[in-house]
Order: C-alpha cells, then structure tokens, then sequence
C-alpha cells in the first residue's frame, strides 16, 4: 500500500463469524480482559510476555487505551474475540503490520486456558485474515511462534500456512532459555489464501 494517510484507511469496526464476535477493544472491556488473563496466567507464561501484566483493571484500562489510539494510527490491529452468543471474553488475535510497502502483515493470537478446542481461534484468525487481503491490500500474512509452542503452530497448520523455516537461538524465551522462532506464511498464490467474497 502506497505512503498515504493510513488513518483515513477504513477498517471494519467488528467482524463476525458463526460463533465469534472479533472487534478492537473498548475501555468498558478491561474488567473482562483482565478475568480472563489472570485465570489464564499459568497457560499463557511460557509464551506471552504480558502473561503477568494486567494486575487490575485500572492497569488493564491504560493498556486498551493504547490499542485504541494506535488501532487510530492504523500502526497495529488488536481484536478481542467475544463468543457470538454469551457476550463472554474469550482472547485475542492481533493484526500486526510490518512493511506497509510490501502488504506484509504478522497474525498474533491467544485463547483463555477454558476456551481452546473448541475452533474460535481457526474462525476468529479467518476474519482477521479476510480482512487484511480485502481492506488492507496484504500480500503477505505471517505467524510466528516458539517451536515449543505446538498448539500456536497447530493453528497456524489448520489456517493452511506455509512452515517456511526456523529461525534459531532467535530471541529469549519468557523463562530465559534460548528459543527457536517457527515461521509461517502465506501468500496470494496459495490454496488457503483468503478470496474476495465477490457474491456482495
């Protein structure tokens, strides 16, 4: 996409799947992020640095404060995901740009610990997706995780993503080890990547 005002780029305000509701977040949500990181602490650690952020719910307030001012800037994407029919809290999948020239995208994404298993994230993580191809003009999507991290890869297979390589000794894990950085891709010319809807 060409160097223009980015935040005149309209992007969907919500986007809704069979079962998940995936929109940026709203201060009045904090109390609910924040239930769901601290029952999720001991799952998240190993993976997410923010694992033992969000202390409170006024700690969590200033955090969406900041997704919403540079989802304004359109300089990152961050999306809760609420199931369609209970309202409940369930995670997150962030759309992450990384070269606006290029069309070049980073899919970024958690469940709480009681919500994995059930297919919100492959639902949530096609929406962002769809998205990013229709709106966002992205020629390139990408997922990265630690190798040891085999449900976030799994997510990544079942999208249809390209494991194109790894990535050693690449940066330090939460708990301090050397870890291995999977990566995955996905480009306009493979099977899974997402088509315009052209029936609307």
């Amino acid at each position: 996409m060409p160097d223009v005002d980015r935040s005149a780029i309209p992007v969907p305000d919500e986007l809704r799947g069979q079962r998940v509701l995936v929109r940026p977040y709203q201060v009045a949500d904090a109390a609910a992020l924040q239930e769901a990181v601290a029952q999720s602490r001991d799952h998240l650690r190993p993976w997410m640095p923010f694992a033992d952020a969000h202390q409170s719910v006024a700690e969590t307030a200033a955090w969406i404060q900041g997704t919403i001012s540079r989802w304004l800037l359109r300089e990152e994407f961050a999306h809760g995901i609420w199931d369609a029919a209970t309202g409940r809290y369930l995670g997150a999948v962030g759309l992450h740009p990384r070269d606006w020239d290029a069309g070049r995208f980073e899919i970024g994404y958690w469940l709480r610990a009681d919500a994995e298993g059930h297919g919100y994230m492959r639902e949530a993580a096609l929406l962002v997706m769809q998205m990013a191809a229709d709106v966002l003009d992205a020629n390139r999507l990408e997922i990265r995780c630690d190798a040891r991290n085999h449900r976030s890869a799994a997510v990544a297979e079942r999208l249809g993503f390209v494991r194109e390589g790894a990535l050693r000794n690449h940066a330090r894990a939460t708990d301090g080890s050397l870890r291995t950085t999977m990566i995955y891709g996905l480009i306009p010319t493979d099977e899974s990547w997402p088509r315009r809807d052209t029936s609307r």
